[in-house]
């Protein structure tokens, strides 16, 4: 009797510390910025330990920042040796960081335009991120108002966005989680907790023949089976031999996060397909656990990378990662 209702009193406490994320003011802006990095180990029971599913872990940092709207990264972009990180509130940091695990250039910024122009998640909720290698045009979704605004390769400028209609009756706590432009220029949307009608486990999933701010633009929809009810998709990955890796979080008591790595073929995405992945990783105790949101690919030599990081809402108990892994079946 005690546990369950143990349970029941922390579960009301992490809805009410998630719905107090951010604080007043907008440190990030107009001030030196500041950051330090700790690195972590995979298991702190067994620093040795490397290897989980087809991944191999090559190292991790945790960032930390005196600023106080520092943290909620929920999505990532690396091209070389440069990073962003975007958080859910609009605020983004760059950096540069090679093979010491040292950050350089560090920056800090924040999103010029977007349905709300304040810094809270209830404001901005920018939960996906991804662009054209070729442009440099940066895409970004944001969730609770199921909208896609399009920006130029700094972040410095809006160029145009949409509300597609194929999102329009998502839930706001549904929306665009996950958003990956494919390598033939489309684009592809999972919701996070937005299901098809009749349907108690599925996703909906959408892919946009181009560009999803361009006028007119409608895609194809599917169904995304995550590895079970309780796991929602918070982001997605194309890897360079085409196929996607959709990362899966959940949150449970007393567990806290987890998360589930799957693989999927896009050649099975079709209208009204029925689309499952093959599980590839988990992340949970005891190895290194948090509310994992965000994924890039980078390549070194012959070697995938996957990086994965968490957003830490801005809460002290819960950790600001930025790991990396290398995919064990994808050399060529």
């Amino acid at each position: 009797m005690f546990f369950r209702s143990a349970t029941a009193l922390f579960s009301l406490i992490f809805i009410l510390l998630l719905s107090a994320s951010g604080r007043d003011g907008r440190d990030v802006l107009g001030k030196v910025p500041r950051m330090t990095v700790e690195r972590v180990p995979l298991d702190r029971r067994d620093p040795g330990r490397v290897r989980v599913g087809a991944l191999t872990y090559l190292g991790g940092i945790r960032l930390k920042s005196p600023d106080r709207a520092f943290g909620g990264f929920s999505s990532m972009r690396i091209l070389g040796d440069d990073f962003t990180l975007l958080s859910d509130g609009g605020t983004f940091i760059r950096f540069r960081m090679g093979s010491d695990w040292t950050p350089r250039d560090l920056r800090f910024g924040d999103l010029p335009d977007g349905p709300e122009h304040g810094w809270l998640k209830s404001e901005r909720d920018t939960e996906s991120m991804t662009s054209d290698p070729a442009t440099g045009q940066v895409w970004v979704g944001f969730e609770n108002y199921n909208a896609i605004w399009r920006y130029d390769t700094d972040l410095n400028r809006a160029e145009r966005s949409a509300r597609p209609a194929a999102m329009r009756d998502w839930s706001k706590n549904g929306g665009p989680e996950s958003m990956v432009r494919l390598h033939d220029g489309r684009f592809l949307v999972l919701g996070e907790t937005t299901r098809p009608k009749g349907s108690r486990t599925g996703r909906v999933g959408l892919v946009f023949p181009g560009d999803p701010t361009a006028l007119g633009a409608t895609p194809i929809r599917f169904t995304y089976m995550p590895p079970d009810e309780r796991h929602d998709p918070s982001d997605a990955v194309q890897l360079p031999d085409g196929r996607l890796v959709v990362l899966n979080r959940r949150f449970s008591v007393p567990g806290l996060f987890s998360a589930k790595l799957t693989l999927i073929d896009p050649r099975a995405i079709r209208p009204g397909a029925v689309v499952r992945g093959i599980e590839i990783a988990t992340l949970a105790a005891p190895l290194l656990h948090d509310n994992y949101e965000a994924l890039a690919v980078t390549r070194e030599g012959d070697d995938t990378i996957l990086w994965v990081a968490s957003d830490d809402n801005q809460q002290f108990w819960e950790w600001s990662l930025l790991l990396k892994f290398r995919i064990e079946f994808a050399k060529r």
